[in-house]
C-alpha cells in the first residue's frame, strides 16, 4: 500500500489543527458574547457585591425639649460594629475576643460570623468602652460604621409621656412615636466601596451631612414635672399603693407643665421594664373618677338654675333607697346645702341633688365638660372613657354617675375638665406640644392654645370655686390640701374599682384629689391620682398631701407669693411660665 506524499500529509495534519483552533476560537467567542451580552449585567452585580455595599442611612433625629430648652430626648452620635465573615481567619478565636470585649455570649457572636454572609452586624450602637475594647483587638474583618443612638438625659423625667426610639431610629412609644415624622432625619441610601481586604477607600461611603430632623418643644416643665415626680412618689410608696399618675395644667391654656407616673422607668434601658411600665396612663387608661364628679354635678345643677349654692337636701341619715338599691354615706347627715354636699362629699346629697336635675341635663353638662370622648391631645392611645347616653339610664344610674360611678374618664380628661372651672367655665383643649423647630431653631409649626367650648357661665365658674374652697376648710374631706398662705380648693375622691369579673373589688380603691391654686385667679390645675393604697384609702389622706406638696413647691418656682389678691394675679400673670 502506497503512502500519501509527506506534503501531503503536512497539509491534513495543519488543516486538523487549524480547525481545532477555529473550532476552539468560536467557542471562546461564543462565550464572551453570551457573557458580556446576555450575562453581563448579572456578572457586573456579582463583581459589584465583592466591594460594594449598599447602606440605608439616616440623618440625626431631632430633639425632644421643655418649654425651657431643657432636652428630654437628644441623638448622639456612636459606633456600630460590623463583621465581614469570609475575610475572618479563624472566626472561632474572633468569636471568643468579640464576646468577651461585648458582654456577649460566645455562641452567639459565632453563629453571626457564618461565612456564608457578607456582612453581619455585631453590635449596634456600642457604648465607647465596647468599641475601644474591640479596636484594641485589631481583628481583620472588623469595621466600625458611625450611627446616632437616641439618649435621654434626665432619665426617668417624663419617661412615659416622651416615649422612646429603637435601635433604627424609628419612634416606638409615647411622643416619640407620635411626632416620629417630625422627628427623623431623612433616610439616603448609599454606597460603600471596599477594596479586595475590605478595607473602605478613603473618602468614598458616608456622607458629611445628611439631613436631620426636627425638634419637637413641650409644654412641660422640667422642674414642676420633677416637683410632681417626687410628690406622686413620696405618696405612692407611703401608702404602699400599686402606683399612681399627676397632672399639672395652666387653666387658662390648657397646657400641661407635668404628667407624672410612678413607678419610673428609664428608656435608656427601656428593654429591662415591663411593657405596661412604657404607658402613657394618664392618657391610655380610664377609671371611675368617684367623688371628683361631684364638682361637675353641683356646677350642672347651679348652671341650670334647677339649684343653688344654698339649696337643701334631707340626706337621710347616712341610707337612702333607690329602687332596689341603697345608697350610704361614709358619715350620717341630716339636711346639707349643696355647698356642704360638695364640703363633706354626700353621695345621697348628690343623688337627690341629680334628680332634680333630671338624667339629660346631667348627661349634657358632663358631655360639655368632655367625658365621653377624647380631648384631641397630641399623644398616642387616647381613651375616649366612657358615658353611656342617659336614655340608658335607670334612676340608680342617673344618681350613681352623678357621684362618679358608672362612668369612666381618663386623668388628662378630668384634668382638662376641672381647669374649665377654674377657667371661668372655658374648656381648653389639653396642649403638650408649643412648637415644631428646624435644626437652626426655626419654627416650622407653632401649637397656639385652643378654646373648645363655654361649658358653664363666669358665675357658676365662680360659684363652684367658692364652694371647692369649703372642701379644704376644717371640716372638709381635702383639709389635708391646704396651704398656708395660699388660698386653694379642690375636690377629694375615693372609688372603689371594679373586677375582671364586673362587680366592685372589696379593699381595692383609686384615691384621687384634683384642685386649683390660687383658688381666686388659678394659675394651676393639679390632680394626683393614687391606685389601690394599703395603707389607707381615702383621697384626702393618701393623695391631698401630694397635691398640697406639688402646689406649694410650683408656687415658689413661679414666683407666686402668699396672700396676693386676684387684681395682683391678673397683672402679674403674664410675667411666669413664659418658656
Amino acid at each position: 500500500m502506497t503512502q500519501p506524499p509527506i506534503n501531503t500529509r503536512m497539509r491534513l495534519r495543519t488543516g486538523i489543527v487549524g480547525a481545532f483552533f477555529m473550532l476552539a476560537l468560536g467557542v471562546i467567542t461564543a462565550q464572551a458574547v453570551r457573557l458580556n451580552v446576555f450575562q453581563g449585567a448579572w456578572l457586573s452585580e456579582r463583581a459589584a457585591r465583592e466591594y460594594e455595599r449598599a447602606m440605608v442611612v439616616q440623618g440625626k433625629r431631632g430633639a425632644i425639649t421643655d418649654r425651657n430648652g431643657t432636652p428630654l430626648a437628644v441623638s448622639i452620635d456612636s459606633a456600630s460594629i460590623a463583621a465581614y465573615p469570609r475575610q475572618i481567619e479563624n472566626r472561632q478565636a474572633a468569636a471568643r475576643q468579640l464576646a468577651r470585649a461585648l458582654g456577649q455570649s460566645r455562641q452567639e457572636v459565632a453563629k453571626r460570623l457564618d461565612p456564608k454572609r457578607g456582612f453581619v452586624w455585631i453590635k449596634r450602637q456600642a457604648v465607647p468602652r465596647q468599641a475601644e475594647a474591640v479596636r484594641a483587638l485589631g481583628l481583620k474583618g472588623i469595621d466600625f460604621i458611625s450611627e446616632h443612638s437616641r439618649y435621654y438625659p434626665n432619665k426617668t423625667l417624663a419617661a412615659q409621656l416622651v416615649g422612646f426610639s429603637g435601635i433604627d431610629s424609628r419612634g416606638l412609644e409615647g411622643l416619640e412615636f407620635y411626632f416620629d415624622g417630625d422627628l427623623k432625619g431623612r433616610e439616603e441610601e448609599m454606597t460603600i466601596f471596599r477594596d479586595a481586604l475590605g478595607r473602605r477607600f478613603e473618602g468614598v461611603g458616608l456622607p458629611d451631612q445628611l439631613t436631620e430632623g426636627n425638634n419637637v418643644v413641650l409644654t412641660i416643665d422640667s422642674t414642676i414635672q420633677h416637683i410632681a415626680q417626687k410628690a406622686l412618689e413620696t405618696s405612692v410608696t407611703t401608702y404602699k399603693a400599686e402606683s399612681g399618675m399627676a397632672v399639672v395644667m395652666t387653666p387658662a391654656t390648657g397646657e400641661v407643665l407635668a404628667l407624672a407616673h410612678y413607678p419610673f422607668f428609664n428608656p435608656n434601658r427601656y428593654g429591662e421594664y415591663c411593657r405596661s411600665s412604657w404607658r402613657n396612663r394618664a392618657v391610655t387608661d380610664s377609671f371611675e373618677p368617684g367623688s371628683t364628679m361631684k364638682m361637675f354635678s353641683a356646677a350642672a345643677a347651679i348652671d341650670s338654675g334647677v339649684c343653688s349654692p344654698s339649696t337643701i337636701f334631707y340626706c337621710e341619715n347616712g341610707e337612702y333607697r333607690v329602687g332596689r338599691n341603697t345608697v350610704h354615706d361614709t358619715k350620717p347627715h341630716g339636711w346639707l346645702s349643696l355647698q356642704q354636699i360638695v364640703k363633706y362629699s354626700s353621695n345621697i346629697g348628690s343623688v337627690k341633688m341629680a334628680e332634680k336635675l333630671g338624667s339629660q341635663q346631667l348627661y349634657n353638662y358632663l358631655y360639655a365638660f368632655g367625658f365621653g370622648q377624647r380631648s384631641g391631645i397630641a399623644c398616642p392611645g387616647e381613651t375616649a372613657g366612657s358615658l353611656s347616653p342617659f336614655r340608658s339610664w335607670s334612676a340608680i344610674d342617673t344618681g350613681a354617675i352623678s357621684f362618679g360611678q358608672g362612668v369612666s374618664v381618663s386623668a388628662i380628661q378630668l384634668a382638662t375638665a376641672a381647669s374649665a372651672i377654674a377657667n371661668g367655665g372655658m374648656l381648653m383643649k389639653p396642649q403638650l406640644v408649643r412648637s415644631v423647630t428646624d435644626r437652626n431653631g426655626r419654627t416650622i409649626k407653632r401649637y397656639s392654645p385652643e378654646p373648645v367650648r363655654q361649658v358653664i357661665s363666669t358665675h357658676t365658674a365662680a360659684e363652684m370655686r367658692r364652694i371647692l374652697k369649703t372642701a379644704i376648710s376644717e371640716g372638709g374631706t381635702g383639709v389635708n390640701a391646704a396651704i398656708q398662705g395660699y388660698s386653694v380648693c379642690g375636690k377629694t375622691g375615693t372609688a372603689q374599682k371594679i373586677d375582671s369579673s364586673g362587680t366592685y373589688a372589696k379593699g381595692r380603691y383609686l384615691s384621687s384629689f384634683i384642685g386649683f391654686a390660687p383658688a381666686d385667679q388659678p394659675e394651676l390645675t393639679i390632680l394626683v391620682i393614687v391606685d389601690e393604697p394599703t395603707v389607707q384609702c381615702y383621697g384626702g389622706i393618701v393623695a391631698a398631701p401630694a397635691f398640697r406638696q406639688i402646689a406649694l413647691e410650683t408656687l415658689g418656682y413661679l414666683n407666686i407669693p402668699p396672700g396676693r389678691d386676684a387684681d395682683q394675679l391678673q397683672v402679674s400673670r403674664g410675667d411666669r411660665l413664659k418658656g
